[in-house]
């Protein structure tokens, strides 16, 4: 059973969570500004994106990241916007109204409750949103069990665990493939299961200079996954620590 601990809002192990900064970046420029503008399309307009891109510092995604391969950015250039834009009308934290985007009550509320935030948006974020929607193979479908993978990963990468190894655990060795160059099954391991839990602020990614693969990055759990679950295996783990 998955469980997720009560978060104060002074936990230093907070800062580990892009997520809950993206947040909290958001609210602080609505409190300034009032409102973000949206398009035609209801997607928040360039200047935001342009601001949010420099401020959120999210890993894979910074500023110096997205302008290599854009000139101008949308919203759906910048996927982690495009999941904190649908978190929040989603939760109810935000709306839209005549072209604009404000926060509700509810939102406004949960300003400067960075705990209680992140006891909101995390558990949602990972466990009820689709994220095989940013998958390249969306035909290829794995296995979903965020109580499996949670406590495998709370052992696993206890010390740090490689991708190729997770794919292993998880899924066997990979089969000859049309696409040597590509592991589907890794790609969608990684889009649907490790990368929710690095953005979440629960894993650490190390990936070697260069390299693109996420079968040779290195996964580790941050302090914040001790601070946020409570999970079966905890026992398992601490036993190994003290042998």
């Amino acid at each position: 059973m998955i469980e997720f601990r009560h978060v104060s809002d002074d936990e230093p192990a907070l800062v580990f969570s892009p997520l809950l900064r993206g947040f909290q970046k958001t609210f602080s420029y609505l409190q300034e500004h009032g409102t973000i503008g949206l398009t035609q399309s209801k997607g928040f307009k360039r200047n935001f994106v342009h601001w949010a891109a420099a401020e959120f510092d999210w890993p894979g995604h910074t500023e110096a990241d997205l302008f290599s391969v854009n000139k101008v950015l949308n919203e759906q250039d910048f996927m982690p916007l495009v999941d904190i834009h649908f978190l929040l009308t989603t939760l109810k934290m935000g709306r839209h109204y005549k072209g604009q985007f404000k926060l509700t009550k509810a939102g406004t509320e949960l300003i400067g409750q960075p705990g209680r935030l992140f006891g909101i948006i995390a558990p949602f974020y990972l466990f009820e949103i689709d994220h095989s929607a940013w998958t390249r193979f969306r035909d290829v479908e794995i296995m979903m069990n965020w109580n499996i993978f949670l406590n495998v990963l709370n052992v696993e990468s206890e010390n740090g665990a490689l991708g190729a190894d997770l794919r292993r655990t998880f899924y066997g060795d990979p089969e000859p493939e049309h696409f040597p160059s590509y592991d589907v099954v890794m790609g969608n391991l990684y889009t649907q299961v490790l990368r929710p839990l690095i953005w979440t602020g629960l894993l650490q990614e190390t990936r070697p200079a260069k390299s693109f693969r996420s079968q040779e990055s290195m996964f580790t759990k941050t302090p914040l996954w001790n601070a946020a679950l409570k999970l079966e295996t905890d026992s398992q783990v601490k036993s190994a620590t003290r042998h």
